[in-house]
C-alpha cells in the first residue's frame, strides 16, 4: 500500500513519493509568538504531529522543521505596549507554546528555528532576488516584483488581475505594483533592526520561511504544511520568492493545509476574541480527548468546537482506557486452562486479522484520522464483547486479550494516544470528576464500606438505600468478586 495525499498545489490527491527514497523533509509554519495559543493553533500542531508520527510508523526517516516567528508587527506591538524588549515577549510565548503543545502530547519537531537567528541568510536571499531581477529597493524597503514571476497564483489558483483589485485597498506608494510584497522593511522608531545593504531594518514575514526551509531541508523538499489561511498570501509568496531565488521548481513537492477550528461556524481566532487558552482546555478535558476531538474530522475539513463534542471525545477515551484496564486485570492469571473461544472471541480474531490493514488504509488515504478512529472504535466494541466472556484462566483467551490491547496501543501511538497506565489514568479521571462535582472521596468510601457491612449482615434494605443515595450523588457502584468499586457517572 502507498500513501496518497491531497496536494493544494495540484488540487488533487497524489501518490506520496519522497524526493529521496525512504526520507522525508517536512516544513510547517509555526506560531507568531506574541500571545497565548488556542485550540486553532493546537489543531495545526496536532495534525502535523500525526503526519510526522504516521510517516515514521510507515518506516520513513523524517526531518520535521517548524519555525517560530519571533519578530513581526504583532510581536513588536506587544513588546512596546508592555514596555519590554521584543525578545522578552518572544521568549515568553515560545516557552508557553512549547508547554501547551507538550501538554497535548505533541512531539517536538526535529528543528525549531527562529527568524532572528537567520538574519544573515535572509539578507543573502534578498540580495540574490535583487541581483536576479525579482526584487527592488525603494525607500529602504525591498519588495518582491510579482510581475517578474510568471506563475504567481499557482498555489491559490488566483489570477493576478483579481488579486490586484483586492490589493488596492492597502496602497503603498513605495511599491511599483499593488501585489508586490515586502522582503525587507526599513527601520522605524522603537523597532528592532539589523544592518543590511539597504539600510537598517528587519525581514518581511514571507521571506523567513523560504529561507529557513531551504537551509534545513534544501530545495526542493517533500512537504510544506500549515493552516488553510496561509495559502494566500503567505505560501503563495513563499513559492514565488523561493523559486525565483533558487531557480528550482517546485519549491516544495506537496502542500498540505489543515482546516480551521470554528465555533458556531465562525473561525476561532484571537482577533475575534472567541478562543479558550490551551491550559483552560486541558484543565477541563484530558489531552487525549482534545486530540481525539481534533482528529475526529478529516484534517482538511473544519471542526466545530463545542463542549458537547469534547465531552463525547472524553467519553470515548475513557472507554478505551476502561477496556485496557480490564485487559490488564485479566491477563495476570498464570493458569494454562484449555478453553475454546466463545463466538465473541472468534469475532474478535476476525477483526484483528484485518484491523491493521484497515487502519493503514484510512491513514494512507490523505491521513484520514476520522476513518482510523472509526476502525479503532469498532475494534474496541469487539474487544469489550470478548472481555465480557473471556476466561482469564485460559492461556488462549489471555493471548487474544493481550494481542488486542497491544494493537490498540500501537494504533493509538500513531494518533498520540493510549500511552498512559490505564489504572492511573482512570484514577486521575475519577479524582477530576470528584473535584469538579465538589464531592468528598473519603465520604464515598465510607458509604461504600457501610453498604458492604449491610450486605454482609443481609440488611438488603439498608444496602439498597445507600446505593440509591450514592447514585443520587452521581456515584455508580459495581459489585464484583474482588469487592465493590465505584465510579463517577
Amino acid at each position: 500500500m502507498s500513501i496518497h495525499v491531497y496536494n493544494t498545489l495540484t488540487a488533487s490527491k497524489e501518490e506520496f513519493v519522497p524526493i529521496k527514497a525512504g526520507k522525508v523533509g517536512m516544513y510547517v509554519c509555526g506560531p507568531t509568538v506574541y500571545d497565548s495559543c488556542h485550540i486553532g493553533h493546537a489543531r495545526a500542531a496536532v495534525v502535523f504531529d500525526v503526519v510526522y508520527r504516521y510517516l515514521k510508523h510507515r518506516g520513513f526517516e523524517v526531518t520535521y522543521v517548524r519555525n517560530y516567528t519571533d519578530v513581526d508587527d504583532k510581536v513588536i506591538k506587544r513588546a512596546n505596549d508592555e514596555g519590554k524588549n521584543f525578545r522578552e515577549v518572544a521568549d515568553y510565548y515560545i516557552d508557553e507554546y512549547d508547554r501547551d503543545m507538550g501538554s497535548l502530547k505533541v512531539l517536538a519537531p526535529d528543528i525549531k528555528p527562529r527568524v532572528t537567528d537567520h538574519i544573515p541568510e535572509i539578507i543573502d536571499t534578498v540580495q540574490k532576488l535583487i541581483d536576479r531581477g525579482h526584487a527592488y529597493e525603494s525607500g529602504g524597503d525591498v519588495f518582491f516584483d510579482v510581475s517578474s514571476f510568471e506563475s504567481y497564483g499557482k498555489l491559490s489558483k488566483r489570477d493576478k488581475e483579481s488579486m490586484s483589485a483586492g490589493a488596492r485597498v492597502d496602497i503603498n506608494e513605495l511599491k511599483r505594483n499593488e501585489l508586490d510584497f515586502a522582503l525587507w522593511k526599513a527601520a522605524k522608531p522603537d523597532e528592532p533592526q539589523w544592518d543590511s545593504p539597504w539600510g537598517p531594518g528587519r525581514p518581511g514575514w514571507h521571506i523567513e520561511c523560504s529561507v529557513m526551509s531551504a537551509k534545513y531541508l534544501a530545495v526542493p523538499f517533500d512537504i510544506h504544511g500549515g493552516g488553510i489561511d496561509l495559502v494566500f498570501p503567505h505560501h503563495e509568496n513563499e513559492i514565488a520568492q523561493a523559486e525565483a531565488a533558487t531557480g528550482t521548481e517546485p519549491f516544495a513537492k506537496y502542500w498540505i493545509h489543515n482546516g480551521h477550528v470554528t465555533t458556531h461556524g465562525e473561525k476561532i481566532s484571537k482577533s475575534l476574541g472567541n478562543f479558550i487558552p490551551i491550559p483552560d482546555l486541558v484543565d477541563r478535558w484530558h489531552p487525549e480527548a482534545i486530540r481525539l476531538f481534533l482528529l475526529s474530522n478529516h484534517y482538511r475539513s473544519p471542526v466545530d468546537y463545542t463542549e458537547e463534542a469534547l465531552d463525547i471525545a472524553q467519553d470515548h477515551v475513557d472507554r478505551f482506557y476502561n477496556a485496557l484496564a480490564r485487559a490488564d486485570e485479566k491477563v495476570v492469571t498464570e493458569s494454562d486452562k484449555k478453553s475454546t473461544l466463545p463466538a465473541a472471541g472468534e469475532e474478535l480474531e476476525t477483526m484483528i486479522e484485518s484491523f491493521s490493514e484497515k487502519f493503514e488504509q484510512a491513514m494512507d488515504s490523505d491521513f484520514n484520522t476520522a476513518g482510523a478512529v472509526a476502525n479503532m472504535m469498532e475494534l474496541l466494541k469487539g474487544f469489550n464483547r470478548f472481555l465480557d466472556r473471556a476466561d482469564p484462566a485460559s492461556a488462549k483467551h489471555r493471548e487474544l486479550i493481550g494481542g488486542t490491547a497491544d494493537m490498540l496501543k500501537k494504533s493509538g501511538a500513531v494518533l498520540g494516544m493510549l500511552d498512559e497506565n490505564p489504572v492511573e489514568y482512570l484514577e486521575e479521571r475519577k479524582r477530576r470528576k470528584i473535584a469538579k462535582s465538589g464531592m468528598d472521596a473519603t465520604l464515598i468510601d465510607e458509604l461504600v464500606a457501610k453498604r458492604a457491612e449491610a450486605r454482609n449482615g443481609k440488611d438488603w434494605a439498608e444496602a439498597d438505600k445507600i446505593r440509591d443515595e450514592l447514585l443520587d450523588r452521581g456515584i455508580v457502584i459495581k459489585d464484583g468478586p474482588k469487592g465493590t468499586v465505584w465510579s463517577v457517572k
